[in-house]
Order: structure tokens, then sequence, then C-alpha cells
């Protein structure tokens, strides 16, 4: 085995397990303790695992507290969104109904849509506007408008969804986990998208790879429960890929 290739298979293994001792990684690696040991410093160094006494622990996920405005988001990450969303829109046929949740990467997916046929539902007012600016069917629920996202959000939101079923929808989302879901910072949105996906046949979360083990404050899908279209996973998260429901697109 190559440096390279035992070095992501140490930070699979750690992120797999959450940690790891040294004789495990020997063992299995069938390396001896001092190229374990230097391998551990290094990867410790680059930022890709916590060396602790006697091997190596999990970089602790990464919490997000609030979201971003949609200007502050605009710039971050664009060309991985757009391959992301034309991936995406790819997968609309004339007979669908679409729900698209707000966001930036749903943003690049209503510009990357191509069938007019379809019937969407959006709770982003922006995206409603893009959409009959291209002369799709467009519904909108009823609900209070959160400022900073530009979505509809609230009870009557809840309930206008609660009516429909969907047979394709889009989410965006702040943080990935395997344990922990799918999350978002905010109570209202998180029950808009947790009902909203409940009631889609083919859920996919729209997400760059910057958000996998990332945490936000609240969970509203869980890992198994959407497939997720991504630019790629991080180096060292071969986990994610094992679950079997994540796409990663190449960049174009």
């Amino acid at each position: 085995m190559i440096a390279e290739e035992r070095l992501a298979r140490i930070v699979s293994m750690v992120n797999e397990r959450g940690v790891v001792s040294v004789p495990d990684l020997m063992n299995e690696l069938n390396a001896s303790e001092s190229t374990v040991r230097r391998d551990l410093i290094k990867l410790d160094a680059q930022g890709r695992l916590n060396k602790v006494h006697g091997g190596a622990t999990r970089i602790q996920e990464h919490y997000v507290t609030a979201d971003q405005s949609l200007a502050g988001r605009h710039a971050l990450r664009m060309d991985e969104k757009r391959a992301v969303a034309r991936h995406a829109a790819s997968l609309i046929s004339a007979d669908d109904f679409v729900f698209i949740d707000g966001g930036t990467t749903t943003e690049c997916l209503v510009e990357a849509i191509t069938e007019t046929h379809a019937t969407y539902l959006t709770n982003s007012l922006p995206h409603a506007q893009r959409l009959l600016a291209k002369g799709c069917r467009t519904l909108l629920p009823g609900g209070e408008i959160k400022p900073v996202t530009e979505v509809l959000v609230g009870a009557e939101t809840v309930n206008a969804i609660r009516r429909y079923h969907f047979t394709l929808g889009f989410w965006g989302t702040n943080g990935i986990g395997l344990e922990t879901g799918f999350t978002t910072p905010e109570f209202s949105e998180a029950a808009v998208k947790q009902i909203s996906l409940e009631h889609t046949v083919r859920p996919y979360i729209l997400a760059d790879s910057s958000k996998f083990s990332q945490v936000s404050l609240i969970t509203f899908a869980d890992y198994n429960d959407a497939v997720v279209i991504t630019d790629r996973l991080p180096e060292g998260e071969g986990a994610y890929r094992s679950a079997g429901n994540v796409v990663e697109v190449e960049e174009q």
C-alpha cells in the first residue's frame, strides 16, 4: 500500500469509527508502529484527524448556528453549486410536481431548469419569480416571509404544503451528518423542510462538499431519507459513499 492510499485509509477508518487505536491501524494496514505514528502526526498537522494518546479521533463536526443572508452566500462555492444544480435539473420531467426549497444552491437549480411543463411549488419568493419568468406553472404556499432567506415559513406554510404530494423535490441544507442527518439552524424553516420532504416520492438534497460533517441546530430529515447530490465527497469521507445515497457530480 502506497503512502497516500494508507493515509486515506486511516482517515476513512477514523471517520467511520470515531476513534481508532494504533494497534488497530497496524493490524488493518499491515504497517509498523513507527509508520502508523508518523502517519497520524502528518494527518493531525493537516487537520484531517485528531491525534491522541494511543490512536486518533475524528475531527469534531462543525456547528452552524445561524443562517447567512442570501447576499452573503452568493459568492460561496458557486461553481460547485451550479454543477450540482445542472445535474438536479436534468432529473425533472414534464409530468413532475416539484417542490423547491429556498437557498442559493436551489437558486442555481431554478436557473438551470429547462423543463417548463412541470408544475413547481416553492416557498422561496425569489425562486417563484424566476420560475414565472421561465413560463413555468408556479405555486406559492401562504405564510410569513422570513427576511434573511426570503422564504415563507410558519404554521400556514406547513399546513398548505401538507395538502400536496410531490413526485420530486430539492432541498438545501446547512449540515450533513451520518448520525445527525440533514440540519438547519431555524425552527420554522426546519418544519417546512420536514413536511415537504415527507410528502415527496423522490427527495434530493443539493449540497456542495463543504456541508459534509457540518451540524446545525435542528434535524429536518435523517441521512437515509434523501439522495444527496454534491460536487464531490471530501477526502476521507468514504462512509457517506458507502451509505449508497450520494451522487457525485464532476464540475463542468
